[in-house]
């Protein structure tokens, strides 16, 4: 059997929420120690992750520590972050948010004095509670105490890992050299899910001829034109600000011409998986398999750094396309 430690999640008091199909088993003895090593991997971000929603349920007012609790599970406080989301399915502050907000309802309901509560749970104001309240709730406190609801409560989240066959990902690592990005940029959202009209617009905006022109400054991998996004949000907050690049890899000490931006790249391993399908469908669920699968499995983590997209072929319309996608990693 071909096995691949995969991360699930579920919510407690409610229906198991699951981003990998499979069984909820212990690999058996007679697998092969290399699932077993696989397994461990696995084990190791599962702990980080529930160590970290107890660290949160223990008192919703203290602000966490969150790069104590990775660096005692052997990660980084990066990692965690956009492992979370990724399982998740929500920033790691939104659920914060909602687990407050949950908390505090049961408070509301019992008629405690609300600028008490309010400053509990981190609030400089009865007001400012109350606009946080009805953001999660849908009602203020005043209607849940009038009616008693409705309440959208958060559970707490539960992870645990999975064994289960997958295919093969076409991955290498890669150690290349300092390099720099150079191109284009703008500011825009991030988008989880379809295409981004924002990035869409800008690469539209611009001339075929600086396409060419940025094509024949290419002189490093990741080869040809790039998509690349830096500054990301460490929670991966949709709708949070990221730049944008649309350029080329160069040797580091290459001359940029002044009029177009850069980004230095320090030397450093990359993980790159090679896809092809559906544009950009593709690279958004390969984002999130590597999060269930590829990570768990293997000993490497997220650390800072731009993800790079290099396309390699396309349809002429970009319905579908064969793709790179770059991740700046290192070993675990």
């Amino acid at each position: 059997m071909n096995c691949c430690a995969s991360l699930q999640v579920r919510q407690r008091k409610s229906a198991p929420r699951h981003l990998a199909i499979a069984s909820d088993r212990d690999c058996r003895a007679d697998e092969p120690l290399r699932e077993k090593g696989l397994r461990s991997k696995g084990e190791t971000v599962i702990a980080a992750l529930n160590g970290l929603v107890e660290a949160l349920d223990d008192d919703l007012t203290v602000e966490v520590d969150i790069a104590s609790i990775a660096a005692n599970h052997g990660t980084t406080e990066y990692h965690l972050r956009r492992m979370f989301s990724s399982l998740a399915g929500m920033p790691l502050s939104e659920y914060v948010r909602r687990r407050h907000m949950t908390l505090a309802s049961a408070e509301v309901v019992g008629n405690g004095e609300l600028l008490g509560i309010a400053v509990r749970y981190g609030y400089g104001s009865a007001e400012a509670f109350s606009r946080a309240f009805r953001a999660v709730h849908g009602v203020g406190p005043s209607d849940v105490r009038r009616n008693g609801g409705p309440l959208r409560i958060q559970p707490q989240l539960r992870f645990r890992l999975t064994v289960e066959g997958t295919a093969t990902m076409d991955t290498r690592i890669v150690d290349p050299q300092a390099f720099t990005l150079v191109g284009h940029s703008t500011r825009v959202p991030l988008i989880h899910q379809g295409v981004n009209p924002q990035i869409q617009e800008f690469i539209a905006g611009l001339p075929a001829s600086e396409h060419e022109r940025l094509k024949s400054l290419s002189s490093t991998e990741p080869a040809g034109l790039l998509q690349v996004s830096a500054d990301v949000d460490p929670d991966y907050t949709e709708g949070s600000e990221l730049t944008y690049l649309h350029g080329v890899a160069v040797d580091a000490d290459t001359v940029v011409p002044a009029d177009l931006d850069s980004i230095a790249v320090p030397a450093g391993h990359w993980a790159v998986f090679r896809v092809s399908g559906p544009y950009p469908a593709v690279l958004q669920t390969t984002w999130a398999v590597t999060a269930t699968d590829w990570f768990p499995s293997n000993p490497w983590r997220l650390r800072p750094g731009p993800s790079i997209v290099s396309v390699l072929d396309r349809a002429p319309d970009f319905s579908t396309a064969t793709c790179e996608l770059w991740l700046p990693v290192e070993r675990g």
